[in-house]
């Protein structure tokens, strides 16, 4: 069974980054498993973690008052979920739901905060790493928006 700190460092979100970070950063890390139909985090709620998904299917989506929520986007095997834990005022903006059984690596987004603050140099590094992830969920979003509207 690989460690924590080896599928870190393997994975291409964490790749070039500082072996003392990914020291750092297994440290905050746990595994966890959500069952189908559960939810990772909620719309409103306090943002504290960030997840790589090692098994299973989420889907991020915008909860709607009685009807089905819109999803904007399934993240899987390899992908980063949630970056709400890095800019405040720290709570999500969607919903992230397991669509099948799933297995995330959770890394705890205070301690990282905190440590960020500490570090600039951690903190540019997973600030850049993230506003990509930010550009894909804003596309995603644009798209979603363009296939509602019949635009796309």
């Amino acid at each position: 069974m690989e460690t924590l700190e080896a599928i870190l460092s393997a994975h291409t979100f964490f790749k070039d980054l500082d072996p003392k970070f990914i020291t750092l950063l297994t440290g905050c890390s746990s595994n966890r498993r959500y069952a189908a139909n559960s939810y990772l985090f909620r719309d409103g709620e306090e943002a504290n973690d960030f997840f790589l998904v090692c098994k299973g299917r989420v889907g991020i989506e915008i909860p709607l008052q009685g009807d089905p929520p819109i999803i904007l986007q399934t993240v899987e095997e390899g992908d980063i979920l949630g970056w709400s834990w890095l800019l405040p005022p720290y709570f999500w903006h969607f919903d992230a739901r397991a669509q099948l059984d799933t297995e995330v690596i959770a890394l705890d987004g205070r301690y990282i905060r905190a440590e960020c603050e500490k570090n600039h140099s951690l903190g540019y590094e997973m600030l850049k790493r993230f506003a990509q992830i930010m550009e894909r969920r804003l596309e995603a979003t644009r798209l979603q928006l363009l296939d509602v509207y019949g635009k796309g």
